[in-house]
């Protein structure tokens, strides 16, 4: 093996690394924004564990996080809470996500 196939291996695993720790990151996300819906909407218990189960579930409809926006604005549109709030809840809690999943919890 040459250098030039270490180094091409090294960063196809590097690579492979960032995209996992990126999809554990955004399931994280979801599953603490699916937990914070449900606290506005009353759930507690293993209610509020199966929404946030559905709002992980979501975001496998359509590429991107529109999905999951969707879904849980559409939910809390009764409850007061506008679909700019949910995108910065989103942004604050993949920061809390990204955290959690190097620290490994």
């Amino acid at each position: 093996m040459t250098t030039f196939d270490k180094r091409e291996e090294g960063f196809e695993k590097k690579f492979a690394h960032d995209e996992e720790l990126r999809f554990k990151a955004t399931a994280r996300r979801n599953k603490l924004l699916g937990l914070w819906a449900a606290d506005i909407l009353g759930k507690t218990g293993a209610d509020a564990d199966a929404y946030a189960k559905e709002v992980v579930v979501a975001d496998f409809e359509e590429a991107g996080h529109d999905d999951v926006l969707r879904k849980v604005a559409g939910d809390l549109a009764a409850n007061g809470i506008s679909e700019q709030e949910v995108r910065e809840k989103m942004v604050e809690l993949l920061a809390e996500a990204v955290k959690q999943v190097q620290a490994g919890s």
